[in-house]
């Protein structure tokens, strides 16, 4: 038998060996296990990122104008598009020379061909049509006329001579056709005789004749008071319709004959060349009703001190405003005898001139064949 003693010490032998018996690092390793998934994962999560962030830096500085390049288009696109929609502050709106529905002129932006900012090209220009309107209280349209019939004619037969040999010619022809249907249905030889001291009288008989023809069978044997409708006569043009249009009906318009375009550009209001453009350009310094009466004062300046070969500096009333002062005589006494007509103490071109020139000194031109 065994006593209790040898018992209890056999018992405490084995507890002893069995913890001995365990595995040492086993409820350590049953923890731990979680752990290493744990941090593999991570570490596989981490390297994929680092990969992911090395392809995606590889492809951007692989194709960087592909990502700017359509902010740059949008940007560009953008203002282009604000360029239409916004007009700048200094595109001043041409002249809207066409009356009623006609086609309207180009429009331009002003640009002074001297450097001059647009505001005080402004400013000088219309400074200068003031002068002149001192000047020249009495400018008219030059041409002998009782109606718009007569003076449609006499501003065909202007072209390529002076308002004075038309005056000369025109009695005659208004006496013996005073209507557009008289006009229409006459001889051609007839006429032809009549207009030779206008020059080229053969094509001028050709329009006289063929836009009476144009009156009586499309609008009556009236002459028509809308630009449209004018320059669809035989020899008639914009710069022949406005001077209708502002003298016969009343409605602004700008006339751009030789002496309008040399003194606009010697003035630089503007460089441009071409009549439509010349004609833009300046109605976009003026108010429209100003129009009518500037091409006077401007075209009168032009006849009588600013003259293309010689202007006459030194006698010229706007002397301090022109950039081309000097081109011409600058000395008062020998300036003085370049003037011409009224300016000069000379008959003016007009044989019936308004009563307001007649006062303010002007003399009448004799009639053809006089002395």
């Amino acid at each position: 038998m065994t006593s209790p003693a040898k018992k209890a010490a056999e018992k405490a032998t084995k507890k002893v060996t069995k913890r001995a018996e365990k595995p040492a690092g086993k409820p350590a390793g049953k923890k731990a296990a979680p752990a290493a998934k744990k941090t593999t994962a991570a570490a596989k999560k981490t390297a994929a990122a680092k990969k992911a962030a090395r392809s995606k830096n590889a492809a951007s500085e692989s194709t960087p104008a592909k990502k700017t390049a359509p902010a740059e288009k949008t940007s560009s696109a953008g203002k282009a598009a604000v360029a239409k929609k916004v007009k700048p502050a200094d595109v001043v709106l041409p002249a809207e020379a066409a009356v009623g529905k006609a086609a309207p002129v180009k429009k331009i932006a002003v640009r002074p061909p001297g450097g001059e900012s647009p505001t005080a090209l402004v400013r000088r220009a219309r400074r200068i049509n003031r002068e002149l309107a001192e000047v020249y209280p009495y400018a008219h349209p030059e041409l002998d006329f009782e109606n718009p019939f007569q003076l449609l004619v006499a501003t065909v037969l202007s072209a390529q001579t002076t308002d004075l040999r038309v005056n000369q010619t025109t009695p005659a022809l208004f006496a013996r056709y005073p209507t557009p249907e008289d006009l229409a249905a006459a001889n051609p030889e007839e006429v032809e005789q009549i207009l030779r001291p206008c020059g080229f009288f053969r094509a001028k008989t050709r329009s006289v004749i063929g836009l009476s023809k144009s009156l009586v069978e499309n609008f009556g044997g009236e002459v028509p008071g809308r630009l449209e409708d004018l320059v669809t006569l035989p020899g008639v043009g914009r710069k022949t319709a406005f001077v209708v249009l502002g003298n016969a009906y009343g409605r602004p318009g700008i006339t751009v004959d030789t002496h309008f375009q040399r003194l606009v550009r010697r003035w630089q209001w503007t460089d441009e060349t071409d009549p439509g453009k010349i004609e833009a350009a300046v109605g976009a310094l003026f108010p429209k009703s100003e129009w009518t009466d500037l091409s006077h004062h401007v075209i009168w300046h032009g006849r009588r001190i600013c003259h293309a070969r010689k202007p006459a500096c030194g006698a010229c009333p706007i002397a301090p405003l022109c950039p081309a002062y000097g081109e011409g005589e600058t000395d008062p006494e020998k300036a003085k005898k370049l003037l011409k007509y009224e300016k000069g103490g000379f008959p003016g071109q007009r044989l019936n001139p308004p009563r307001a020139y007649l006062d303010a000194g002007g003399k009448p031109a004799p009639p053809l064949g006089a002395a």
